[in-house]
């Protein structure tokens, strides 16, 4: 597997599209479309709030069932959350719009239920559906397969996000080269069970959907379900993975090495789009990690790996430079899981060194000034022995800072 520049572009027969639509946001591209030349399967996972804004519902459906998936419509600055039966209206005009431009461009057939609709924003505004229908046409007409174009189309569907998210991978399966490619946006309302975050991947890879649908599933429990920056679960929260065949493997309808090669190819593209966003968190100065070691099982490590990353207080002491041991002991006695205190050994690290602040479940001696130059670089992890067993797990997160609720405090207005 080799790591390359470049995004949903990158993988054979994938185009994509920017354009300024003026849907919220004034002198910035805040729509984008991704174009499959082959039909393509798809895999879905989305939003575990009750409250689901009309997109998830929209692609839902068609993820769920064996329809190909042909384009992506994605705008920013409105949610089409909380909307009712008039925001299901929205996607579908969006969607017929896109079908029928993209068929008139084309000379192809594609039809409605081909196209999903992506939308993140403010909730509960209504949809500007004249803006909405030319920003459409303008993404029709400039659809490209070049890395820039991938860009732009990364850098239109961001709100809060101060930089855009993109990655790639290449592997080798039945002899041809398999690209592996996805753009992500996602900076506040991010927390476990997905997060406030649109993610992409496309691939060129020829696979079964039965596979496509369980190799995402799995993958989301240490990629996207292991970040947090402020504890609140999304209305719109999508991950949608295209794979269109165009490399031109054999079929990969079973699981075996070339799955396998998808499979850690995939989790390279969700893991960095994952830790990303998580970096970019709403007034972040640090990417704050938190490994769990030695747990008792796999799925308490990632409780407690969890719990930790998302402790408003941790979050602040990160924030302040501050080690302060006690918090991060606190948020794992929190998190459900149970554990033996006195076994647990706590440990901060970046590129500035490594040390120890607690040993047994107690504060041990350590030099404060050493810990203040540790958690004062752009990446800081808290490693965490549970003295347990064996299992591992890790989280990412962001430090709590002033600017969160500047950001927060006006984002309607």
């Amino acid at each position: 597997m080799r790591e390359i520049s470049g995004g949903v572009t990158s993988a054979k027969g994938f185009s994509a599209a920017s354009a300024a639509a003026e849907i919220k946001y004034q002198g910035r591209d805040d729509m984008a479309l991704i174009y499959s030349e082959f039909p393509a399967v798809s895999a879905g996972v989305y939003t575990t709030n009750v409250v689901k804004a009309a997109p998830v519902i929209w692609d839902k459906k068609i993820t769920d069932s064996d329809n190909a998936v042909c384009a992506v419509v994605v705008n920013s600055g409105i949610a089409n959350a909380c909307t009712g039966e008039e925001g299901i209206n929205y996607c579908s005009q969006t969607a017929k719009a896109a079908a029928s431009g993209i068929n008139a461009v084309f000379n192809t057939q594609i039809n409605t239920d081909n196209v999903l609709v992506a939308s993140t924003g403010v909730i509960g505004m209504d949809m500007p559906m004249d803006r909405v229908l030319n920003g459409v046409n303008m993404l029709v007409n400039d659809l490209g397969n070049d890395k820039e174009h991938g860009t732009k189309a990364a850098c239109a569907i961001m709100t809060t996000d101060t930089i855009k998210k993109e990655a790639c991978v290449t592997f080798e399966v039945d002899g041809k080269t398999v690209t592996v490619g996805g753009m992500s946006k996602g900076s506040g309302m991010i927390h476990p069970n997905m997060c406030t975050m649109l993610a992409f991947v496309t691939t060129d890879i020829n696979i079964s959907k039965e596979l496509l649908v369980k190799a995402l599933k799995e993958d989301v429990k240490d990629t996207y379900n292991m970040i947090s920056v402020d504890g609140d679960t999304s209305t719109n929260d999508s991950l949608i993975l295209l794979a269109n065949g165009a490399c031109g493997n054999a079929v990969i309808d079973s699981e075996g090495e070339d799955y396998d090669a998808f499979c850690e190819a995939l989790h390279f593209v969700n893991r960095k789009l994952a830790m990303t966003m998580a970096g970019d968190g709403e007034g972040a100065s640090k990417l704050f990690e938190v490994k769990v070691d030695h747990a008792d099982t796999r799925e308490n490590a990632r409780i407690l790996a969890r719990s930790v990353v998302s402790s408003s207080l941790t979050k602040a002491a990160v924030f302040g430079n501050d080690a302060n041991w006690g918090r991060i002991l606190c948020a794992l006695g929190y998190s459900g899981v149970d554990f033996d205190p006195q076994k647990v050994a706590l440990y901060l690290e970046s590129s500035s060194g490594r040390i120890h602040i607690a040993e047994h479940g107690r504060g041990i001696d350590f030099s404060e000034d050493e810990a203040t130059k540790i958690l004062g670089r752009k990446k800081v992890t808290a490693i965490v022995d549970m003295g347990s067993g064996e299992e591992s797990a890790t989280a990412w997160g962001c430090d709590l800072t002033y600017d969160y609720i500047k950001i927060n405090a006006d984002y309607r207005s």
